[in-house]
């Protein structure tokens, strides 16, 4: 049986939702990570570091013994160089998630001019706080397929220019271009990558009818995008790094025929996931650095120093999860994935 052995990997993009929710995110995404980076969509938004102390402590209630959650805060239009220093100071608050207005879900609290923001980036820079970005412009003159390419040619672009002390990372990215402008930019630019968008393009949500269960933001582009992600995960570069944005909704928001969230639940089965895509390419020598390394030397922390180990061994996804009184349908719910976590795995701590 073919078999890896990975130091304890990090996610640094999740959605863990709140309240009842949290049962189930908090317990998949503790299996067997170390270090996930908690986005601060909330409703209210998590603005500022008492909000995500509160947060976190909820997120606690929930955990086994050595998982940590790290929190990055909302920025908005209000924030200040103070909210800045604080974070910088707070020792679990290392990055502010800009999203511009309107761009995705639990945005509306988000950025209306960007450059407006540019003395909070100026603190940022100041204090080594990252910029973490959803970066997609909102015009609706814009096609949907085409708004992270313009978001970097119109803003991304101006910002690492302006700011070049200033560690970012665009999440999540999507496109050729992405990945391109990330791997020619300095050592501060760097991204996160999901294994949804390695998995499957635009095909995959729209032939044979609309599939909601692969609908997220940014959605899914060409197989010519799917293609440079891919080649930009596997590649061995430190600027790409494991980032799930698996995002959980209630079915019966997912499944609305009037207007489907927006989000892919992966945390279930996320470095399975991954490992099926780094297999696929020859390059499973390469997920430790994608998983374990890069991701923890850009935010500053150290590798974890324990290990997991993944064996080919075909298990099957529960086709629907409970999810608080709701139930989730997750990302290959009802088929297989190739790889399973054979050691290392976390005792989930019983609520």
């Amino acid at each position: 049986m073919q078999s890896i052995t990975l130091k304890r990997p990090d996610d640094w993009h999740i959605h863990l939702r709140d309240d009842t929710y949290l049962e189930r995110t908090v317990q998949d995404a503790a299996r067997y990570f170390g270090r996930v980076l908690v986005m601060p969509n909330l409703v209210p938004p998590v603005t500022d570091v008492n909000l995500a102390r509160a947060y976190r402590d909820r997120i606690l209630g929930h955990a086994p013994d050595g998982f940590t959650p790290v929190m990055a805060l909302y920025l908005t239009d209000q924030t200040s160089a103070d909210t800045v220093v604080a974070a910088s100071q707070s020792g679990f608050c290392p990055a502010f998630k800009l999203y511009p207005a309107g761009a995705t879900t639990n945005s509306a609290f988000g950025v209306n001019a960007i450059e407006a923001m540019f003395p909070v980036f100026e603190a940022m820079q100041e204090h080594d706080v990252i910029l973490s970005i959803h970066g997609e412009v909102t015009d609706e003159g814009i096609d949907i397929f085409d708004r992270e390419a313009a978001f970097i040619d119109t803003m991304l672009t101006k910002i690492v220019h302006e700011f070049p002390a200033l560690r970012v990372i665009l999440e999540h990215i999507t496109t050729r271009e992405a990945a391109q402008f990330v791997a020619e930019a300095s050592d501060k630019v760097a991204a996160t990558i999901t294994a949804h968008h390695l998995l499957f393009n635009r095909n995959d949500m729209l032939v044979g009818g609309m599939k909601p269960i692969h609908y997220c933001l940014p959605i899914l582009k060409r197989d010519i995008h799917q293609k440079a992600l891919v080649h930009a995960a596997v590649s061995g570069n430190r600027s790409f790094f494991l980032g799930t944005d698996s995002a959980p909704h209630p079915r019966h928001a997912k499944e609305n025929a009037c207007g489907c969230a927006a989000g892919c639940y992966t945390a279930h089965a996320a470095i399975e996931l991954y490992a099926e895509v780094f297999e696929a390419e020859n390059a499973l020598q390469r997920l430790e650095g994608f998983a374990s390394e890069y991701g923890a030397d850009f935010y500053g922390y150290p590798h974890n120093t324990d290990t997991i180990q993944l064996d080919k061994d075909a298990w099957h996804v529960e086709e629907k999860l409970a999810f608080g009184t709701d139930e989730l349908i997750p990302t290959r719910g009802g088929e297989s994935v190739a790889w399973r976590v054979t050691s290392g795995a976390r005792p989930l701590k019983k609520v």
